[in-house]
């Protein structure tokens, strides 16, 4: 089974998972394993107003934020998926934001991003270049097998996103 992208044209912030867990694609919801700790970072850092549900997804189109995955093919682990995988859902996720013009795409996965993308030394924060005209985010995989970030670091790493947002708004 493969995911539905929570997706509209003209989103502030477009977030671009790795590709689905396996409890993800069986739930039909992103970010949907109990460990994964993307709904309470978005919550945390003032997306949103309380902490969504991954069933609540759809909710996130009426706050200007949106979900898709560089692969649509779901995995029990990210380190599953080939580089040409990655390059493909990369160029795929290029015309989704010259489709939809987010005016963020955040990238959350850093390791597929450089795969992806071919930018081997990005680090997390604002990239220096756009995707398509979306400005380009790059974010921590809030996977709870992601043992290099606390929830509090991820929250701290959303909210510089949204300040982001918030003042270019």
């Amino acid at each position: 089974m493969t995911l539905s992208d929570v997706l509209k044209p003209g989103l502030d912030v477009l977030f671009c998972g790795i590709n689905p867990g396996l409890m993800s694609a069986s739930r039909g919801r992103h970010f949907a394993r109990p460990g994964n700790r993307f709904w309470p970072a978005l919550h945390l850092s003032g997306f949103t107003p309380r902490r969504f549900d991954p069933s609540e997804q759809d909710e996130l189109l009426d706050l200007g934020l949106g979900i898709t995955n560089l692969v649509a093919r779901p995995s029990a682990r990210a380190d599953e998926l080939t580089a040409e995988e990655l390059r493909a859902g990369g160029e795929r996720l290029t015309e989704v934001a010259r489709e939809h013009r987010p005016r963020f795409v955040a990238v959350v996965g850093v390791t597929a991003y450089r795969t992806a993308f071919g930018r081997k030394a990005a680090k997390v924060g604002p990239q220096p270049e756009p995707i398509a005209s979306s400005r380009l985010w790059l974010l921590p995989n809030p996977s709870g097998l992601n043992a290099h970030y606390r929830l509090a670091d991820l929250a701290e790493l959303f909210g510089e996103l949204r300040s982001e947002v918030a003042q270019t708004g």
